[in-house]
């Protein structure tokens, strides 16, 4: 992508346009960091429906989403339109049932499970 202002206008489509996205390293098949790959794993686990964005194709996707955000790290998940958190927060949230209920209020399908360890 060319500007910083294409690259900005560009992940707002992406978040606006899908009811779930995960700014991730790798792809939901294949993440490429264990943070991405936890994420992912909770939304598989889930069976939400996610777009993801792989965001080591394209450093200028890389930089641009932790200014859209004002968050330092990847992944970031976002519910329709809005920022949830990164893998840390994501994880938390799953294992108090707090992820499963934003899912439910803002109307996002999924199975409600948690994990059994």
């Amino acid at each position: 992508m060319s500007d910083e202002q294409d690259v900005q206008d560009w992940i707002k489509r992406q978040v606006a346009e899908n009811d779930v996205v995960l700014f991730m390293k790798g792809a939901k098949e294949m993440p490429q960091c264990g943070f991405s790959a936890q994420t992912a794993y909770i939304l598989n686990h889930l069976g939400v429906d996610f777009k993801d964005v792989n965001v080591l194709e394209d450093m200028s996707v890389r930089e641009g989403i932790k200014t859209f955000s004002n968050w330092p790290t990847i992944p970031q998940l976002y519910v329709k339109g809005e920022f949830v958190g990164g893998a840390d927060i994501i994880r938390e949230m799953f294992q108090a049932n707090e992820l499963q209920e934003l899912l439910t209020s803002k109307g996002i399908s999924h199975n409600n499970q948690t994990l059994t360890a």
